[in-house]
């Protein structure tokens, strides 16, 4: 009797490795935005069309690090105590208006602006003020408690690289530049739609064999916080006609085309041959778990990427495929998933020859971080995601792991957060 595989992703044939779709990726997606120029106020996420380059140094003159008083090092008695008279004050935005005379000490507040001259403050804390007069003590190196000009962005200098998807600290550094506009690429136009006939709205009466569409609320919100605009088609059936009718008009309006279910190799599985029927289809089954089923394609040009039915399967290669296509068309240079070192205290078997993201919670243990395998692993338990931190990557090569090993661990923050 011939034995059963009790491995949904056991279908035969060769599978694609993560790094070669990923590197497919990279070889036929490039740019589609065009450039814009947005006030700085509305550019929190946007991605930078061009280097920022300052034309200015920031800051913008030598100042105090600390409330204090701004004196010539040289003035100072390296053995005992120094005493100065004080011979004015410097605030932020209030220079002082002249050059420092030797043998004095000018109060200065943090932020104020050295008076030239002056190489070192020394802390008030440190000093003594008696009669107009304040009392220094030994040992401050030359050029304490003193900020240089430029010392955060040099004039000339790159301070913000073309690509780069804008943070509020960046928007900051660009401010502090004395920029109120930035050039943008435009936002990338995104239709999403789910297909299945058992697929239903939540809200809606759910029917005998009917499931409530999970994944597409879910890919909106992953997709608008990659700063795309998002135009929602619902739900479509299994019917290939209407489909491959649906797909040509999204292509006709938008960058982008993501879906879910229908890539599989069920016969009511019409994503993949919309694709093949009316573009170009560059891959549809990958070596992941969980996730085997997943399609990128062109239609009339537009990117179409269609994603798993399951939803922690969807979850995954958005977050592995979905996010550097995205970011690759949007014009983002784009960021690695953040990984690092943690002990397994789990045993897991697998199969070589493909790459598993084991969910997992993290727990301390003394110095090292040990993942704790979700104990339900299925690629339709949202709950698993809901529940965890982020995903144990057991490679390609490798047949399982071992209570004890060191794993890769990829936190949810930054991929699916």
């Amino acid at each position: 009797m011939a034995q059963l595989s009790d491995d949904c992703f056991a279908f035969g044939g060769a599978l694609l490795s993560v790094d070669a779709a990923l590197a497919l990726i990279a070889e036929r997606i490039s740019v589609v935005v065009e450039t814009e120029t947005v006030p700085l106020a509305d550019a929190a996420g946007r991605v930078l069309a061009c280097d920022l380059v300052a034309d200015m140094d920031v800051p913008p003159h030598p100042n105090s690090a600390v409330d204090g008083y701004a004196i010539v090092h040289a003035d100072l008695l390296p053995d005992r105590a120094t005493v100065l008279p004080v011979g004015g004050c410097a605030a932020a935005g209030h220079p002082l208006g002249r050059p420092i005379e030797r043998g004095e000490a000018i109060r200065i507040f943090t932020g104020a602006p050295m008076p030239e001259g002056a190489d070192t403050v020394m802390m008030q804390e440190d000093c003594v003020l008696a009669d107009g007069k304040v009392t220094l003590q030994p040992g401050i190196k030359c050029g304490g408690n003193r900020r240089h000009a430029g010392e955060d962005v040099e004039q000339g200098s790159v301070a913000l690289p073309a690509g780069r998807r804008l943070r509020p600290a960046d928007l900051g550094l660009a401010a502090a530049l004395g920029r109120h506009r930035l050039a943008v690429y435009r936002r990338l136009r995104v239709a999403l739609l789910s297909t299945g006939d058992e697929v239903r709205e939540p809200g809606t009466p759910l029917p005998p064999g009917a499931i409530y569409d999970a994944n597409r609320i879910m890919l909106a919100s992953l997709l608008r916080g990659l700063g795309c605009r998002v135009d929602d088609l619902g739900i479509r059936p299994d019917r290939e006609a209407a489909l491959a009718e649906t797909l040509t008009a999204a292509a006709a309006e938008h960058d982008l085309i993501v879906t879910s279910g229908g890539v599989s190799t069920g016969e009511e599985d019409h994503v993949r041959a919309a694709i093949e029927k009316l573009g170009r289809l560059d891959f549809w089954r990958l070596a992941i778990k969980p996730g085997r089923p997943v399609a990128l394609g062109k239609i009339n040009g537009i990117p179409l990427i269609g994603l798993p039915g399951n939803p922690v399967a969807a979850a995954l290669t958005f977050a592995v495929l979905g996010r550097p296509l995205i970011e690759r068309l949007a014009g983002a240079s784009g960021e690695p998933s953040t990984l690092f070192p943690v002990r397994a205290g789990f045993s897991y078997k697998k199969r070589p020859g493909r790459r598993e993201y084991v969910r997992a919670t993290l727990e301390r243990d003394g110095d090292c971080l040990v993942a704790q395998k979700y104990p339900k692993d299925g690629a339709g338990i949202l709950s698993s995601i809901v529940r965890t931190e982020g995903f144990v990557i057991v490679p390609d090569e490798r047949a399982g792991v071992h209570r004890g090993d060191a794993v890769d661990f990829m936190p949810y923050t930054g991929i699916l957060v």
